[in-house]
């Protein structure tokens, strides 16, 4: 799911220089996973190439894109034993998919790919066979390690939680290495601890939803102060063709194998926000309420203990509503 990009805003940040000395501010920025990451920290060491180096063992283990992840090798039907990283994915999944009623699925691929979203174009197969390889709940782990599909053409895509579990990792190793005051954002997730570089709480300004096929348009809707907690913002509204059916976004249900199209008849959510415990739970879950009514995001966020839902959605007269939800 295409994600935005959450800017942090009143904070002075410097970049220091050296491999050790007392505990100051640092920044490390860059560009992996086809996007941008960018992490404060305070510490008396430069943990620039650990960071990356992180986030370099993420996409090794769990990036479709890349042929020789473990991932990669599991969608091949290769009989490859899970890592710790992997578990975690999974679990997470599972739960976030158990809790919406299967709209958040990783197995999903095949329908992305089936309606011209995805990473191969359609292949004529019909779509309740396409159906047939959709299903995280009907997967397992095995006691050997090995991942039991549902399907043998059963593949997952963890890419709608792993840039949130991405953020959590380097902040895991950032408080290895002693850091507990730290910003990490890839990508438009946030892992958040400690205070800031002002003091005090982190200040996150959450984007607007700004309907624009040509470029990314960025437009302040509202600032969370927040910090110990993981945030991430989806939304249906920059991935989208025009088709016979109307302006039709990459939003797939897995439930019914339909894209979502974008009129007040279809859906009225244009974002989510989630604050959780985890960006990897942020993610998962801002991504299943795109699919669900508000009501239904609601109860599902309090069941995993989500502490704040933001759903920027659309009214009948084509008028933007806020619903701040805690």
């Amino acid at each position: 799911m295409r994600k935005f990009i959450v800017f942090l805003i009143g904070a002075t940040l410097f970049a220091v220089c050296g491999c050790s000395g007392p505990a100051a501010w640092r920044k490390a920025e860059g560009s992996m996973w086809h996007t941008l990451y960018s992490v404060t920290y305070r510490s008396d060491m430069e943990l620039g190439d650990s960071i990356v180096e992180t986030m370099r063992r993420v996409e090794m283990s769990l990036s479709p894109f890349q042929p020789n992840s473990l991932v990669s090798c599991i969608n091949r039907g290769e009989p490859v034993v899970v890592d710790s990283m992997i578990r975690r994915i999974f679990t997470c999944s599972q739960t976030v998919s158990r809790l919406s009623g299967g709209m958040f699925d990783p197995t999903v691929a095949p329908l992305v790919n089936y309606w011209g979203f995805g990473y191969a174009g359609p292949d004529g197969e019909p779509l309740d066979s396409v159906m047939s390889r959709v299903g995280i709940s009907e997967c397992r782990i095995g006691p050997d390690g090995v991942i039991e599909k549902k399907h043998p053409r059963t593949e997952f895509n963890f890419s709608a939680i792993t840039k949130g579990y991405g953020c959590d990792a380097v902040g895991e190793m950032l408080r290895r290495n002693g850091c507990e005051d730290f910003l990490v954002e890839i990508g438009g997730e946030i892992c958040l601890s400690g205070e800031s570089p002002r003091g005090g709480a982190w200040n996150v300004m959450i984007d607007a939803p700004v309907d624009n096929a040509d470029a990314v348009v960025h437009s302040e809707m509202m600032t969370l102060s927040l910090t110990g907690c993981g945030i991430a913002t989806s939304g249906n509204y920059r991935n989208y063709r025009m088709t016979d059916r109307g302006k039709t976004s990459h939003t797939i249900s897995p439930v019914t194998g339909m894209p979502v199209t974008l009129a007040p008849a279809d859906t009225l959510v244009l974002s989510a926000t989630v604050v959780a415990p985890s960006a990897m739970e942020a993610d998962a879950l801002a991504t299943a309420c795109m699919l669900l009514p508000p009501s239904l995001s609601r109860g599902m966020m309090r069941a995993a203990g989500a502490s704040r839902l933001i759903l920027a959605v659309s009214t009948p007269a084509d008028s933007l509503l806020i619903l701040d939800m805690r």
